[in-house]
């Protein structure tokens, strides 16, 4: 394989997706079905290609000429991060995802009782844990983490609802009352639907200081209606991202994406504890199992510059980094010290090695870059990419 190769993406088509924001990013020709996710990297079950070969098979075939002997040795024969475009028009799922620890230990119990790896129940699909980090390419909006309970409690005071929780939430400690609530939101509650449906509605039309939040709630209550992940979903943070504006998301934190397009970069897992705002199977204890109940602010990201290019997205992973690059008419080095995917989402770049053709990457294209294999360059004047690698030790 030649230092770089263009890879060719497969679309996700899930019923939260978006009929537009893919292909207008890709330059295709809208089908009418919801593309939800373009997904990039050697997942087995939607790998891309490369020359038509799904890039897991190369990878199996020449593991460390294709991720370099210090990745196959820190991680094994396989890309450990999985990148993505996500267009969301509807809400996704309300969703924790569990550490390594805990991933491993599910997935051996799953095993050792014969669940079926696509049983409706199946919760571990596999042994690894699943951190991830978003970057908004516009407005975007999300739930995330736990909102601290003062706050919680005012909201629900604005809205008339939920007295028992508001006095809850002031008098108890966070990480005694959180749990209390979740359960009571996902088992017993559920006859609290319609009222706070009512009220969220009526808050969000009128215009006051929890408008915004409310309208996100409501959207969420008629795209799922009845679902009792709509209480949970209350005591989470809103979050509105901008074009560039990032957020991490570790092990046990509840989050929930809500509409808007975004880069994501995340482990190569699939294991996922819904909490609701889905048709799919909800299991509570292990559910309350894996949550984190630490009740904070979320953290939103900006890029932190490298050089006159780059700049990068700080996170604790070791399985991934992101970051931004903007090149000019001038090269600019790419260092390939590891595997690497790059994502052109504006404009139009160059990739430019000695002894090979040039491969262009207009919006919406991406290629993969085999560490060892270098010098590469990169040209683009007005060109915006993101750069998917492995993290640090």
């Amino acid at each position: 394989m030649p230092p770089y190769a263009l890879l060719h993406n497969p679309v996700r088509h899930y019923a939260w997706g978006s009929p537009t924001a893919i292909p207008a990013l890709t330059g295709t020709e809208p089908d009418g079905t919801p593309q939800a996710e373009l997904w990039m990297g050697a997942h087995p079950s939607a790998p891309s290609l490369v020359n038509g070969r799904p890039l897991d098979e190369l990878i199996a075939g020449d593991p460390e000429g294709l991720l370099g002997p210090d990745t196959v040795r820190r991680f094994g024969p396989a890309l450990p991060f999985l990148f993505k475009v996500l267009a969301a028009d509807r809400a996704l799922s309300l969703q924790v995802h569990p550490t390594r620890a805990q991933a491993a230990a599910g997935y051996a119990s799953e095993q050792a009782r014969g669940i079926p790896l696509d049983a409706p129940e199946r919760v571990f699909k596999d042994r690894e844990h699943k951190p991830e980090l978003l970057c908004a390419l516009g407005d975007f909006e999300a739930l995330c983490g736990f909102r601290p309970p003062a706050g919680t409690a005012r909201l629900l005071d604005a809205l008339g609802v939920l007295a028992p929780w508001a006095r809850a939430l002031r008098s108890r400690p966070a990480a005694e009352v959180l749990p209390e609530l979740l359960r009571r939101a996902l088992e017993d509650d559920a006859s609290q639907l319609a009222t706070v449906t009512e009220s969220l509605r009526r808050a969000a039309a009128g215009g006051g200081p929890y408008a915004q939040v409310c309208a996100g709630y409501a959207r969420a209550a008629e795209e799922y209606p009845g679902d009792p992940g709509l209480l949970a979903a209350l005591l989470l943070n809103h979050v509105r991202l901008t074009a560039g504006q990032a957020l991490y998301l570790d092990a046990g934190v509840p989050h929930a994406y809500l509409r808007g397009v975004a880069v994501e970069l995340m482990a190569n897992s699939d294991n996922v504890l819904r909490c609701g705002l889905t048709a799919k199977h909800v299991d509570v204890d292990g559910l309350l199992a894996v949550t984190s109940f630490r009740a904070a602010e979320p953290d939103v990201l900006g890029a932190r510059p490298i050089d006159r290019v780059e700049a990068e997205f700080p996170s604790p992973a070791e399985e991934f980094r992101l970051s931004r690059l903007r090149p000019g008419d001038t090269p600019s080095r790419v260092e390939l010290p590891t595997p690497q995917i790059l994502l052109c989402v504006a404009g139009r770049a160059r990739l430019r090695a000695p002894g090979h053709p040039d491969l262009d990457l207009p919006s919406g294209t991406s290629a993969y870059l085999r560490p060892g294999a270098g010098p590469v360059e990169l040209t683009g004047p007005g060109a915006e990419l993101f750069r998917a690698t492995t993290g640090g030790r």
